[in-house]
Formats: C-alpha cells, sequence, structure tokens
C-alpha cells in the first residue's frame, strides 16, 4: 500500500519518529517528509541518513501554514509531535493545549482539505482517566479526531484513526535511559514507587501498531496493542543485573502527576472493543446529539467488565523483564552483545 506514496511524519526528529522513519525507508515508498520545529535535530538526521527520499520541512504544528506546505500532495500521516513530558505540561497546561489538542486539529483539517488517504495520531495510555496535563490533552485530543472521523461523510478520501501505546522501552525522557545513566555514574535507581507498573513495549512493537492501524483502520478507531508490565522495581533490578552493577534501589515516593499504574483500554471502551489477536481495536462512540439516548439506553453488564490496565496484564518477572530489555540494540551495545 505504500509503492510510490508519499509518507509525512511530524514530529519526526524525536525517538518514535525516527523508529517509523527507519522501517519506512526499507519499502518502496517514494518520499518521507519530516517535518518539526527542530533545525539542528533535522540537520543532524540529514547527515546521518543522506538518503534523497527523506525530505525535511521546518515548522510547527500549531501554525497551520506550515501544516499546509508539508501535507500537500502527502498520501499517509503519522501524527507523533507533541509535548509529552509529564512534568513540563503540567508547569504550561496550555503549551499542552496548543501543541496537543490544537496542533492536531490543524494536522487533521489539513489532511482531510489535501485528501490525504490515512491518518495515524500517536496517542498515550496517559489519556485513558487522565490525572496530569499531558494525559488531559492527549485525551482530548483523542475526542478531537474521532469527531473529526465522525464528521466525514461518504465522499470522504481520508481514514483518521489513533494509535495508543503504553510505556515504549528506552524512548527518549522515559526511565530506562535515566536507569542506565545513574548504573553508568555508580549511583543509587531511584525508583518513586517499587509496586508501580507499567506497559513495556519496544519501539519495533510501536511501529508494528502503526502498520496495523494503516493497514485496518476505520474512521475514528482507536488501536491499543497487548502488552507485559513490569514492576518498577523489577525493571531497576533487571538493569541493575544486566550490568552487573553495585547500585541500589533508593525509593524516592511517587512524583505529582504519576499513577501507580496505567490504563490501555477503559472498561467502557472495552464493553465495544474488538480483540484483533495482539492487538484491540476500539470504535468510535457514533451516538448523534440526541441526548435522550444518554439517559434512556445504558448498557446492563458494564460492571461486570474490568479495564485493561498494566496491573492486571502479563506480569514479567526480573528474568522475564531483563530478557525485553536485551531486545534493545542500546543495552546490547553496552554490554557487547
Amino acid at each position: 500500500m505504500f509503492k510510490n506514496k508519499i509518507l509525512l511524519i511530524t514530529g519526526g526528529t524525536g525517538s518514535f519518529g525516527n523508529a517509523v522513519l527507519n522501517r519506512f525507508l526499507d519499502t518502496e515508498i517514494s518520499e518521507i517528509r519530516i517535518f518539526s520545529r527542530d533545525e539542528k535535530k533535522q540537520d543532524d538526521m540529514r547527515h546521518q541518513l543522506n538518503n534523497p527520499k527523506v525530505k525535511f520541512y521546518i515548522g510547527d504544528v500549531r501554525d497551520k501554514h506550515s501544516v499546509d506546505i508539508a501535507v500537500n500532495g502527502v498520501d499517509y500521516i503519522f501524527h507523533a509531535a507533541a509535548l509529552k513530558q509529564v512534568p513540563s505540561c503540567e508547569f504550561f497546561p496550555m503549551e499542552a493545549v496548543k501543541t496537543n489538542v490544537i496542533g492536531a486539529g490543524n494536522v487533521l483539517d489539513s489532511a482531510v482539505e489535501h485528501k490525504v488517504k490515512r491518518v495515524i495520531l500517536l496517542s498515550t495510555d496517559k489519556a485513558v482517566y487522565p490525572i496530569n496535563a499531558m494525559g488531559l490533552s492527549k485525551a482530548m485530543m483523542e475526542k478531537v479526531m474521532v469527531a473529526k472521523a465522525r464528521s466525514l461523510d461518504s465522499r470522504s478520501e481520508t481514514v483518521i484513526c489513533g494509535t495508543r501505546y503504553g510505556n515504549v522501552m528506552a524512548s527518549r525522557g522515559s526511565v530506562i535511559p535515566l536507569f542506565i545513566d545513574q548504573i553508568k555514574a555508580g549511583k543509587d535507581l531511584t525508583v518513586t514507587d517499587p509496586n508501580m507498573t507499567r506497559f513495556m513495549m519496544t519501539l519495533e512493537d510501536a511501529v508494528d501498531l502503526v502498520l496495523f492501524a494503516y493497514e485496518n483502520g476505520n474512521n475514528g478507531d482507536i488501536f491499543v496493542q497487548k502488552s507485559p508490565a513490569s514492576t518498577i522495581h523489577d525493571l531497576a533490578v533487571a538493569l541493575i543485573e544486566l550490568y552487573k552493577s553495585d547500585s541500589k534501589v533508593k525509593v524516592i515516593g511517587t512524583r505529582h502527576g504519576e499513577k501507580l499504574y496505567e490504563t490501555l483500554v477503559n472498561r467502557e471502551e472495552m464493553a465495544k472493543a474488538m480483540d484483533m489477536g495482539n492487538y484491540f481495536r476500539v470504535q468510535a462512540d457514533n451516538r448523534g446529539l440526541n441526548y435522550e439516548s444518554y439517559f434512556s439506553e445504558g448498557q446492563e453488564k458494564l460492571s461486570l467488565i474490568e479495564d485493561y490496565h498494566s496491573h492486571n496484564t502479563e506480569r514479567l518477572n526480573v528474568e522475564g523483564t531483563k530478557k525485553l530489555l536485551l531486545k534493545l540494540a542500546m543495552i546490547r551495545q553496552d554490554l557487547g552483545l
């Protein structure tokens, strides 16, 4: 489906955008456009790749005009541009709204106007039952996506859907690189709550989910990969053992905006989710503006359904976590494997 087509990756200089780029470089796609506001990272990528198939566009998803320039002539969009650091979004929530909500709306509007075939948006488990500004802004992004998809009629050439992720291992700003840096510096590993669980998936798994969404998505769908989870304590111990370190685990207490566990699919969504083997398809709520249905039509068995979260998914022990960690190139390189 990608032969001789043009793909645009917003936020393409990030770790996730890079992973998607690297996967598509080996396909018969004719052009990959990297759209971001970071000219230094773009210049680094340009020299590193030295590939005429990759084109670079400076711009910001907050500025629709710059988005329109990049989207013109594009067949597919993967929208990864976001503010995703929980603390920075907590202190600057309007900036999270501008990028994660309004920016996503700009990308969707431009995609429909330019008759893009498919748009996949990147979301997060923090959007489910959000308790911090980052999760709230991503939850609103999902609502904007579903509303835009619902507004398209049968004549529209664009399909819009989303992918929702747990913890993508070793992505920039995540806990695994932090723990590795602490080990290399001979410091203790700072764990907020040893019983805290997080979904664990590799960047390769994450890109597989994107491809699955491109191939199977209908308007308004959100796709979720079934993923194992680990406690933060077991993750820290696994890294200490892999690196044969003398570091200890130091519990520092939960930071504001952190959950004990993350939810990928809430029970209302699980009631209508389609099990597709390794993935869940959460279809859009297509109820209209007849508010009467919200009061007269309930779901009798909803109370019997459980969320899909990192406390009730497959739980990895220390050995299982080590096995998964060894899939990461940065760790294999450090260990000389």
